[in-house]
């Protein structure tokens, strides 16, 4: 099958939608079918794929968007070119990936000229659709060209079924992770292993990653743990608030690493005893603790939806409301005080993780692609008939 993957984002920065598309177009090539990636690029960072696998859409342009950065092709020079790899291509498959995202002028490229089967996988969960109800009349024209909609997340459908209400035939087929990553002999960094309880934060430092509220937390904690340690691994850079708690609380034991390999961030993981995500909102899926999941590592997470699907209460982690600090303080005390209860957990969540590995999930994606051009056949020889 000739599979044609498509991202509004930089392919060569890391996020969860990029992420996806580079680890299913590895898992399609695996599987024998042909597959080329379109996405914009950074020409100075390197590509998480072979030439041969990649078009580019152009280079990107940093936008601000819902308390992150997008980094987007707004390059109108691309649509001829784009319009005819495709038409040239003859994919079996186009697939979308968040065909919301404002790259408008490029779907209505790639719809005009192909005869390919139109597949969209939303991503993204906003609290707010304001911004989106705007462009809703002159979207609505690509959604209603897609022949098959998948969401990874019972998050993400609510947000394109409260911008399209009464469309409610989705495929629910979640991100998927690497497990032969963190089933490798990877050892920890031995440094860290000196008796203390490590925290392990990832995340990008943005606000609605919850890392004030973790600070916040881990200030009162440390008075009544003075052997803990708060490791914060992911690209950006403090802000003045968290300097400013910092400061104020006098903390200490708090090591901020930045952005990571693949494999540091495995040994982050399994230097860790506890993995905490306290992000406030706007995650329509949580990567970072199938991460924590695949390492064996117990979690305690913000009871946010993007969290509380994946995560079972007592389970395989603990949940907190979101932007509570101190009932984060608590339940962080919890495990640095019961080894037994994190291991425990830790194994549960090893288990629950298993589903989501990348072959499983791409069998999924794989077999509603078959059934979507199955229906849409069936659908022409009515026609025909």
């Amino acid at each position: 099958m000739k599979i044609a993957l498509v991202s509004p984002y930089d392919i060569t920065w890391p996020g969860g939608v990029t992420t996806h598309i580079s680890s299913l177009g590895r898992e399609f090539l695996n599987m024998g079918h042909q597959v080329k990636v379109l996405a914009p690029h950074t020409p100075s960072r390197a590509v998480p794929l072979d030439s041969e696998s990649f078009f580019s859409l152009g280079r990107s342009v940093p936008i601000p968007s819902g308390g992150s950065i997008a980094r987007l092709s707004l390059s109108i020079w691309m649509y001829r070119k784009v319009q005819k790899f495709l038409a040239d291509g003859k994919f079996d498959i186009v697939h979308f990936h968040e065909p919301l995202a404002p790259y408008l002028f490029m779907p209505l490229a790639m719809f005009q000229n192909h005869n390919s089967v139109n597949i969209g996988t939303f991503h993204a969960f906003h609290e707010s659709t304001r911004l989106y109800k705007v462009f809703t009349p002159f979207i609505r024209q690509w959604f209603d060209r897609l022949d098959g909609r998948i969401v990874v997340s019972p998050m993400a459908k609510l947000h394109v079924t409260r911008l399209f209400p009464g469309n409610n035939e989705f495929a629910e087929i979640p991100n998927g992770i690497d497990l032969s990553q963190f089933s490798s002999n990877i050892d920890p960094i031995p440094e860290l292993m000196d008796g203390k309880v490590n925290i392990l934060f990832v995340g990008r430092l943005e606000k609605r990653k919850g890392l004030n509220v973790l600070l916040d937390a881990y200030a009162s904690l440390k008075w009544n743990h003075p052997s803990v340690r708060l490791l914060i691994v992911g690209p950006g850079s403090p802000d003045k608030k968290t300097y400013r708690i910092m400061t104020e609380r006098n903390i200490k034991d708090v090591i901020f690493v930045g952005g990571v390999s693949p494999t540091q961030l495995v040994r982050y993981y399994n230097s860790a005893h506890i993995f905490c995500s306290p992000a406030t909102g706007k995650e329509s899926f949580g990567i970072v603790l199938l991460e924590a999941m695949a390492a064996c590592k117990p979690i305690v997470a913000s009871r946010i939806g993007g969290y509380s699907f994946l995560l079972k209460d007592g389970y395989q982690g603990l949940l907190v409301p979101p932007k509570d600090s101190l009932a984060l303080a608590d339940a962080l005390s919890s495990l640095i005080r019961n080894s037994e209860l994190r291991r425990d957990m830790g194994k549960r969540g090893l288990q629950s993780v298993q589903q989501y590995s990348w072959p499983r999930v791409a069998q999924r994606v794989m077999e509603y692609y078959v059934e979507v051009i199955r229906l849409r056949d069936r659908a022409r020889i009515k026609r025909v008939s």
